[in-house]
């Protein structure tokens, strides 16, 4: 017969099994959720996703179009449409960069001297810097083929300094600037030797 002590020992391992078999199972791990809704961009164009989990492949191709992951089940299909995407999305969309825009200026023959056109573009330009308050500016100037390989070269870069100096004189940093001259070397239209073309007589600027 069991001593005493012994029974107690007894007691109290079943007393430690029945507790265990008494606890709650553990909370399972909670799954993750991925939410893929497809944006047409500023023109209005449509690109294709594909969502892909371990357990198998959706692919969204229309405007407001989603997907929705969940774990490595297969991504569902559904639809959003803009005001849901605002209220979603809407801190992460004001964070997106603008896209790069370019421009072209183009100048009177043999001077840094732009045409009324782009005047009016200049001004455009402007505006745009306007809403891009950390911009990256790059001012490229090129000539067409009329005059030797080193005065165009200059000329070039003559036609870009005088738009960074307009762009500084209307408040743009000179920090986000930057400016190179390539001469006759990179034609808009091509063109034989000492053939004017007003197209080549350019600068072109690049924001992003």
């Amino acid at each position: 017969m069991c001593p005493e002590t012994c029974r107690s020992a007894v007691v109290a391992v079943i007393a430690l099994l029945m507790t265990a078999c008494a606890a709650p199972p553990p909370a399972a791990a909670p799954q993750s959720k991925t939410l893929v809704v497809l944006v047409p961009d500023a023109g209005g164009k449509v690109g294709a996703v594909s969502v892909k989990t371990a357990q198998g492949e959706t692919v969204i191709d229309s405007a407001y179009a989603s997907a929705t992951a969940t774990g490595s089940a297969t991504p569902v299909v559904g639809s959003s449409n803009p005001a849901q995407v605002q209220q979603t999305f809407g801190e992460t969309l004001k964070a997106r960069p603008q896209p790069p825009v370019s421009y072209t200026l183009n100048f009177l023959e043999g001077r840094d001297e732009y045409t009324p056109e782009s005047r009016r573009v200049f001004e455009t330009v402007l505006q745009e810097l306007s809403r891009r308050p950390a911009a990256d500016i790059a001012v490229i100037g090129h000539t067409d083929r009329v005059g030797v390989v080193e005065y165009n070269d200059r000329l070039s870069l003559q036609r870009a300094e005088r738009v960074r100096a307009d762009f500084l004189k209307r408040g743009v940093p000179e920090r986000s600037i930057s400016v190179a001259g390539r001469g006759e070397r990179e034609p808009l239209v091509g063109t034989a030797d000492e053939m004017p073309e007003p197209r080549n007589r350019r600068v072109e600027i690049n924001i992003r």
